[in-house]
C-alpha cells in the first residue's frame, strides 16, 4: 500500500499549508526519509533566524526614528505647519514676570452735597423766593392738627416789620428783607417773621443779638383780628443758613398769654418747626438740582 496514490508525490514545503512530507517510495515499510526530513527541518530554522534578524533590524530603525523625532522636537530643530504649537516662543523668549499685580482705585459715589450750603449765602441760594413759596396753600398740618393761613406780607424794609429792639438788630446785620405770615386755630393767632440776610454769618449774629424784647410785629388782616398789641404773648427767635426767623403768638382776643397756656406755645413751636423744614427743604431741592446738573 503506497501513499499518493492518483498522481506524483507533492513536493513538500513546510511553509505551504497541506502539502506532503517527502515519503520513500521505495521503502518496503513505509519508512520517512530523514535526510529529507533534516534538510527541511535546517531550512525552516534559517528562515526563521533571518525573519526574527530582518524584524529586530526593523524594530531597531522604528525605535531610531522615534527617538530622533523626539530629540529634533525637543531641541525645536524641525520645520513644523503653520499654527502647531512649535511655533510658540521658547521659555527663554517669554517676558519674565515682574512680581506686582495690577491694583485699581477703589471707586466710591461722591459724597451728598450739604444742602445747608444752598442756603447759607446769597451767592448759591438762587431760587426763588416768596411768602406764598416759602408757605404754599391755605393752611398746614403738624401732626394732627391743622391751621389755617392767614394774610402775608413781604418788604425789604425789615425794620417796619419789627418791634422793641428787634428793627436795630436787623439793621445792624443788614437785613434785605422781611417775609411774614399768619396762621390761626381755635382763637389762637401766630405770626411768623422770617428776616433774609446775605450770608449765614450775618443771621446767626442777629439771633445772638436779638432779646426777649425783639419781637416780629404780628400780621393781621383778611379776617384776623389785631393781637398782641398791648397783650402779653410769646415770641420765639431762630436761624438757619442765611435765615432768621422769628414767631409771635397770642389770642385773637386780646387775653395775656400765660405759662399755663399750652395751646399757644404748641402754636409758636409748630410754626417755628414748619418754617425750619421749609427753608431746609429750599436747600435740598436746590442740592438736588445741582447733582443732577
Amino acid at each position: 500500500m503506497s501513499f499518493g496514490q492518483g498522481g506524483p508525490p507533492q513536493q513538500w514545503d513546510p511553509w505551504k499549508p497541506n502539502s506532503q512530507q517527502p515519503w520513500s517510495s521505495g521503502s518496503a515499510g513505509g519508512s520517512p526519509d530523514w535526510a529529507a526530513l533534516a534538510d527541511a527541518s535546517e531550512a525552516r530554522a534559517k528562515r526563521r533566524r533571518l525573519l526574527f534578524i530582518g524584524g529586530g533590524a526593523l524594530a531597531t530603525v522604528a525605535i531610531g526614528t522615534a527617538v530622533a523625532v523626539a530629540v529634533v522636537s525637543a531641541n525645536g530643530g524641525s520645520q513644523a505647519s503653520p499654527g502647531t504649537s512649535s511655533q510658540l516662543p521658547g521659555t527663554s523668549d517669554l517676558p519674565s514676570p515682574t512680581g506686582t499685580v495690577p491694583s485699581f482705585a477703589p471707586t466710591s459715589a461722591p459724597p451728598p452735597l450739604d444742602p445747608k450750603e444752598f442756603v447759607a449765602s446769597a451767592q448759591k441760594d438762587k431760587a426763588p423766593l416768596s411768602p406764598d413759596i416759602l408757605f404754599p396753600g391755605t393752611q398746614l398740618t403738624m401732626g394732627d392738627t391743622v391751621y389755617k393761613k392767614g394774610p402775608t406780607a413781604d418788604t425789604t424794609n425789615c425794620g417796619s416789620a419789627a418791634k422793641a429792639t428787634l428793627p436795630k438788630v436787623l439793621a445792624d446785620n443788614k437785613c434785605a428783607r422781611m417775609i411774614r405770615v399768619t396762621y390761626t386755630r381755635d382763637g389762637v393767632a401766630v405770626t411768623v417773621g422770617v428776616a433774609v440776610f446775605a450770608t449765614e454769618a450775618q443771621a446767626t449774629k442777629a439771633k445772638q443779638q436779638a432779646d426777649s424784647k425783639s419781637i416780629v410785629k404780628s400780621l393781621s388782616g383778611g379776617g384776623v383780628k389785631d393781637f398782641c398789641v398791648g397783650a402779653v404773648c410769646r415770641s420765639t427767635t431762630n436761624a438757619y443758613g442765611r435765615y432768621a426767623y422769628f414767631t409771635l403768638a397770642g389770642f385773637t382776643n386780646g387775653k395775656d398769654v400765660t405759662e399755663k397756656d399750652k395751646a399757644v406755645f404748641k402754636t409758636g413751636d409748630d410754626l417755628q418747626e414748619f418754617t425750619y423744614r421749609q427753608i431746609r427743604r429750599r436747600g435740598e431741592a436746590q442740592a438736588s438740582a445741582a447733582a443732577v446738573g
